[in-house]
């Protein structure tokens, strides 16, 4: 099959809509099950190369929960700890989670509203404890090398048998030169073919030259995933997991904060006073990551003002206070940073450093490079000049 009909494209006035191989070969995927879309095969797509990459560079599983063409997490297959089963909503699920489970659960939970409704990618064959995972969230569909049948039969059936489950031929490499229209014309570049590895970081430019190998995973992980996130993007990374994406602003300073943010709602979910939340048991975990934003960000009295707590909490929690959100995200440490394009002035760095970031690798080349190193060396961070842009559009 060179040829898949599609629905629509991006949205449903643009008719008709195809995904095909101009060379007249086959197409290499097979959909198993469900009808995707324009958007879901960009996801797939784009996922998979991300994932691919992930493995070859760690030797481990790997995950990506896509949404509108960026990642909003992307993880390995560490294992988990009681604390991240219970952010993730999975610590109720009586099951042994295995490697590639552990990577999905990871990249789902980094950011679970903005994963609401993803595309997932998978590095290794689909087993039925990630399938039982995936089976509990909200999703668009999965690409994968390959799935047991134990995974195949449950994933069939979600969305009332509708679930869009694709299977990618892992041996499949495309040409070395792509093409892509836009008004009309059409754009050629070669592939952005670039490995990451342990030397990408090689050259630190810091006082501070200590770059432990986590260190080096995670941040191979973040530039990795910077790779196939629309830029400008930043990635902060922590444990073998991205834990903040800042994807497609114009402003890099906007990256940093908003990654930045995501990585720190990350990491005050794991507070005590968020982890006990005394929710009510018809409360949905959909629900439940909404009010948890709510509770931990500025607008708290969304979900605590009275006939607002009520429909969510068995009791009323008391407010997370900015001072003690302040002296918990002080205790985040050794968290990692990676950015698509070099920093242009040192608020940046500025940034990073309330959420715990130690390590960071960007290209480097600003007129201001001597200012973006002095703010590092003022926290005595690690900071790696890699020469290499990752813009993605």
């Amino acid at each position: 099959m060179n040829e898949f009909q599609l629905k629509y494209g991006c949205n449903p006035n643009q008719k008709p809509s195809r995904v095909f191989m101009e060379d007249g070969s086959d197409l290499p995927f097979k959909v198993l099950n469900g009808r995707p879309g324009y958007i879901n095969f960009l996801d797939a797509f784009n996922g998979w190369q991300l994932v691919s990459e992930l493995k070859k560079a760690t030797g481990l599983p790997a995950a990506t929960s896509f949404k509108h063409v960026s990642p909003a997490g992307a993880a390995v297959g560490l294992p988990l700890n009681d604390v991240e089963k219970k952010i993730y909503w999975v610590e109720d699920m009586n099951i042994e989670f295995t490697p590639m489970a552990n990577a999905y659960i990871r990249a789902r939970g980094a950011d679970r509203m903005s994963s609401f409704g993803d595309f997932i990618s998978l590095s290794d064959t689909c087993d039925e404890a990630t399938a039982l995972v995936i089976k509990r969230e909200v999703s668009d569909g999965i690409i994968a090398p390959g799935y047991t049948p134990e995974a195949l039969e449950i994933l069939s059936a979600k969305k009332n048998g509708n679930y869009n489950v694709i299977e990618i031929d892992p041996s499949y490499v495309p040409a070395a030169l792509e093409r892509k229209q836009v008004f009309g014309v059409t754009f050629e570049q070669g592939r952005n073919e670039l490995k990451i590895d342990d030397d990408f970081f090689s050259n630190i430019v810091t006082e501070n030259k200590d770059l432990p190998e986590q260190a080096k995973i995670d941040l191979t992980i973040a530039m990795i995933t910077l790779k196939y996130t629309q830029s400008n993007s930043v990635c902060y990374t922590k444990g073998g997991q991205a834990i903040g994406i800042g994807a497609g602003q114009q402003s890099r300073i906007h990256c940093t904060r908003l990654a930045g943010s995501k990585a720190d709602n990350w990491f005050l979910r794991q507070n005590p006073k968020v982890l006990n939340l005394p929710f009510r048991d018809d409360v949905r975990r959909a629900d439940r990551d909404n009010a948890i934003d709510l509770y931990i960000g500025e607008d708290y009295m969304d979900v605590l003002e009275d006939g607002a707590w009520e429909r969510l909490f068995t009791v009323k929690p008391e407010v997370f206070t900015r001072e003690e959100k302040r002296a918990w995200l002080d205790q985040n440490t050794d968290v990692c940073l990676g950015s698509d394009a070099f920093f242009p002035f040192g608020d940046n760095i500025e940034r990073a450093h309330k959420s715990g970031v130690k390590y960071v690798a960007q290209p480097g080349g600003s007129i201001r490079d001597d200012n973006v190193i002095d703010t590092c060396n003022k926290y005595g961070m690690v900071m790696s000049f890699t020469g290499i842009r990752l813009f993605h559009h």
